[in-house]
């Protein structure tokens, strides 16, 4: 079972969402010709940190910048995922990940429950109450956004019910590069499936984000990683791995959570 995936990497215009969203209609037709599957980008590719702004930029789901996104996704023939600031239910504004099908339909949404303080995010942001596990062709797919990553309970919670991937996008900044590769390597190990992580480039409000972003395998294994510039990358994964793996490490039947309490 195999798919095709495209990291969108690239570097996000502060407060510009119309040029931000340029860029990923040049990046959505070239991956659509390079044969991608599933177009990833990073969180909050169209606005950046721009949160003192974020209630001007905030839609539903079914409009805004997230309908366009619908439109490129049917447009190209792609899937879709990245994370931009979204009208919440109660009026609240989430930093929330849309998977757009290539049918330009909604299949699943996350916003991030972990709210990042060193960057303001709880000041601008409501968090969000729910895990989200997606059913798609080629399974069960959990979504976390960046700082989700640091947090290990969600991804095993995914990996508890299935999942055989999980996607992390992110604006994981300078100088934390170590932790960035330390901790996808564990999530993808300890849970024994892919981690598919896209991370942005560029400064912003004078922080700089290195990219990095990457594809490990259930061994831990990268099957790619990108370089600090802006870029698109591709890459075939074959999701039998993961059974393979779990089959012969059986981790998950030699768990005994009855005793996981102090």
């Amino acid at each position: 079972m195999k798919l095709t995936i495209g990291l969108a990497q690239m570097d996000v215009l502060l407060g510009q969402p119309e040029a931000n969203l340029a860029t990923v209609r040049q990046l959505a037709a070239e991956a659509a010709a390079n044969g991608v599957e599933w177009l990833v980008l990073p969180e909050l590719w169209s606005t950046g940190y721009d949160l003192e702004r974020a209630d001007t930029y905030a839609t539903p789901i079914d409009s805004g910048i997230f309908a366009a996104v619908g439109q490129l996704a049917q447009q190209h023939g792609l899937y879709i995922l990245g994370s931009c600031l979204a009208r919440l239910p109660g009026n609240g504004v989430g930093n929330t990940a849309v998977l757009h099908t290539p049918a330009g339909d909604i299949l699943g949404q996350y916003s991030k429950i972990h709210l990042f303080q060193l960057m303001d995010e709880h000041h601008y942001l409501t968090a969000g109450e729910s895990l989200t596990v997606i059913e798609w062709p080629w399974g069960k797919m959990g979504l976390t956004i960046c700082y989700d990553l640091r947090f290990p309970e969600q991804f095993r919670a995914y990996a508890l019910v299935g999942a055989n991937l999980i996607v992390v996008p992110a604006e994981w900044p300078q100088p934390r590069l170590a932790h960035w590769r330390t901790l996808l390597r564990a999530r993808a190990i300890e849970n024994q499936l892919y981690i598919v992580a896209c991370n942005r480039v560029g400064t912003s409000k004078e922080t700089t984000f290195f990219g990095h972003s990457t594809i490990i395998d259930p061994w831990g294994e990268t099957v790619l990683e990108a370089g600090e510039t802006a870029e698109l990358l591709t890459a075939t994964i074959d999701l039998d791995l993961v059974t393979e793996v779990r089959n012969r490490i059986p981790v998950f039947a030699d768990r005994r959570p009855l005793l996981y309490t102090v």
